[in-house]
């Protein structure tokens, strides 16, 4: 019973990782992509209304395409935990001696003695379901995903998306020119990214001023290159 409150923790800080890792991807591409866009249309045109429907139309499609690859690589990530379970039932049922042996080497690695090992082991393999989850923990290293995975991904990556991308295009709601409309979205952002490179840092563990610059840079980056190229175009 302690073996199993034990793990229990973990497994909890794993899936609310899995869900501040989607908010980060989500939250960083739309913070940077649509400012770019917005950035690149200002050097282009002097129309607000070009930016601001160009804009909300990539936030849309943007948020949709994250979105659903959130989904598909969750469950992408369910269905090769469901596989490598039939597989590890198949085998304690098939290659007996094979999975006790398996059983065997990972207390080995824990300094168990052999006798104790083979005890364990033998004792394990009377409740197929259990010895099947502790193969796929700690022989596969695999956690078991939740069910909902991958419409929690796909809801998280999406929403955060379209927050990000609506705060660089916010500038431009309220001026007339582009100019005007990509020096307070320039301003907004760089104040954002830095925000949100902080708070990224924090959740990570990370060096806050480090992390808070390299998501900065990167944005500032991504626009600068977009304006230059839509200038050279122009």
């Amino acid at each position: 019973m302690n073996t199993h409150h034990h793990h229990h923790g973990p497994e909890e800080h794993f899936q609310s990782s899995e869900k501040v890792r989607d908010f980060v991807i989500g939250m960083s591409d739309g913070l940077t992509v649509p400012f770019a866009l917005a950035a690149g249309l200002s050097g282009a045109v002097d129309s607000t209304d070009i930016v601001i429907t160009a804009g909300l139309a990539e936030i849309a499609a943007g948020s949709i395409a994250m979105g659903l690859g959130g989904y598909l690589a969750g469950r992408t990530e369910i269905e090769h935990y469901d596989s490598e379970e039939r597989r590890e039932y198949d085998e304690v049922e098939n290659k007996f001696e094979v999975e006790i042996q398996e059983t065997k080497d990972i207390f080995k690695d824990y300094g168990i003695s052999e006798e104790l090992q083979d005890r364990i082991a033998r004792e394990m393999s009377k409740n197929p379901k259990k010895w099947v989850d502790f193969m796929m923990r700690f022989e596969l290293g695999l956690e078991r995903p939740d069910k909902n995975r991958a419409h929690q991904s796909a809801f998280i990556i999406g929403i955060s998306y379209i927050i990000g991308g609506l705060i660089p295009l916010s500038a431009y709601f309220f001026t007339e020119s582009t100019q005007t409309g990509l020096i307070n979205s320039s301003i907004i952002t760089l104040i954002c990214l830095v925000v949100f490179g902080l708070v990224k840092s924090k959740l990570t563990g990370q060096p806050l001023f480090k992390g808070a610059m390299r998501v900065a840079l990167v944005g500032a980056a991504a626009a600068a290159a977009a304006f230059g190229i839509a200038k050279l175009l122009v």
